[in-house]
């Protein structure tokens, strides 16, 4: 992950007035470190983590650099002067610099100050709070009016069924180089053509130039479109009761993708809603050759044994005031029947098959306000793990409107403030196989 750093002068005034704070003990260390650096004209004031090479050493001259390091970055701020990205080079993270005035008498030397990350312990045993601010949408272009082409088709499947998926090929498709797949399930109940509408993909897949397959569920009823359901482990209904081999059915669709486009091995991904989102999980775990990261909404971990070959990374979006999956697990009040496991267990057993940090970073969005971002980072691969609850949020695909008034008396009012789609493939994207 590559955190962007953000603080208030509110904050910046709590660690300027920590100069005023008594003289710590001996054995203790000042928590922001501030290190001088000058080369030829250009100077850096830094202010780093707890226990870095450069930490202030306590009394008069520890408080001194701190009160200069914050008139410095004040001055920057309250002059309004220009940013730029540069990198932090003990984390490797984007920190933010701002040209300040400098405090030397010649005119061409200039002073920078560059903020890195500061981490502050909260109450719990097993998160830490970030002043850290994270754009859920980064590296993913806006949806766009589709102008390609969709096809819904038959095929007959290796375990004898013969099963329907819908396909989308953007206009915008690259040719002649290796283009990303998205595997998109929809929830119980749901279909391709439901899934399509609902979540926007297709749109994306024209902005972003990538194929978007929508396979289908099995039919609770044969002979009848819809109620549709993915074997996802311990849910969910006929597919689930009938041990249908939905993990090989995903695989064989991904082979039938290679034979007719060139797909690039190292992006594949898949996408999932409630009994979809659980669906995601199992072919995290049963199909991780394969797939490389997941996004889900609303879904927990089905089965009891996941031993990915290979790490894969994930993204899990759950309301808080979603009823119908909640998300600490038990029964919700959709038709599903069954005892719901923990989302939040599921992205803690994902961050550890993948060999994370035991505690997540805690993130925020300054404009979503109702968003908690979680993430497990420093795993195997790159392979990071990530939760984002949503206050307020029901069990409804987040950020578009609902298909008809049905859909909302059974999974409630979509949240309309956050696009689940768009961060979705902002965060796949940012995940390849090389």
């Amino acid at each position: 992950m590559r955190p962007l750093w953000s603080s208030s002068l509110n904050n910046l005034g709590v660690m300027c007035s920590q100069n005023e704070s008594p003289r710590p003990k001996s054995d203790q260390r000042d928590p922001i470190a501030v290190q001088a650096m000058s080369r030829e004209s250009e100077s850096r004031v830094r202010i780093g983590r707890t226990g870095s090479s450069a930490s202030v050493t306590s009394g008069a001259r520890s408080r001194s650099l701190l009160v200069a390091s914050c008139v410095v970055f004040l001055s920057g701020v309250l002059a309004g002067c220009a940013g730029s990205v540069g990198q932090d080079p003990e984390s490797g993270s984007e920190v933010t610099t701002s040209p300040v005035p400098s405090m030397n008498a010649e005119p061409t030397t200039t002073t920078l100050v560059t903020l890195s990350t500061i981490e502050q312990p909260i109450p719990g045993p097993s998160t830490t709070a970030a002043v850290m601010v994270l754009d859920p949408y980064v590296g993913a272009r806006p949806a766009e009016v589709t102008e390609g082409e969709v096809s819904d088709q038959w095929i007959d499947t290796p375990d004898g069924r013969r099963r329907h998926f819908r396909l989308y090929v953007p206009s915008s498709l690259p040719v002649g180089e290796p283009v990303p797949l998205l595997v998109a399930l929809h929830g119980g109940l749901g279909t391709s053509e439901q899934f399509a509408a609902n979540s926007g993909f297709d749109e994306l897949a024209e902005a972003n130039g990538f194929l978007a397959l929508y396979p289908d569920g099995i039919r609770g009823i044969p002979d009848r479109p819809g109620l549709q359901t993915w074997n996802g482990g311990y849910c969910c209904g006929p597919a689930a009761n009938k041990n249908v081999d939905d993990v090989g059915y995903v695989d064989f669709l991904i082979d039938v993708m290679e034979e007719r486009f060139e797909v690039d091995e190292g992006r594949i991904y898949a996408v999932g809603h409630s009994n979809g989102g659980i669906m995601a999980y199992r072919l995290a775990c049963e199909l991780s050759d394969r797939i490389v990261a997941i996004g889900v909404q609303a879904g927990s971990l089905g089965i009891d044994d996941c031993v990915p070959g290979r790490p894969v990374a994930v993204l899990h979006i759950h309301g808080l005031a979603d009823t119908n999956h909640p998300i600490d697990g038990g029964a919700g009040t959709g038709v599903a029947g069954v005892e719901f496991r923990s989302a939040r267990e599921a992205v803690r057993i994902l961050a550890d098959l993948n060999g994370c940090d035991d505690d997540p970073i805690v993130e925020s969005v300054p404009t979503m306000s109702d968003l908690e971002v979680s993430t497990w980072s420093n795993c195997e691969a790159e392979a990071d793990v990530r939760l984002i609850t949503v206050d307020g949020a029901s069990h409804a695909w987040m950020g578009h409107a609902a298909a008809s008034d049905a859909a909302v008396a059974l999974v409630g009012e979509p949240y309309a403030d956050f696009d689940a789609s768009l961060a979705m493939w902002s965060f796949l994207v940012g995940h390849a196989r090389r």
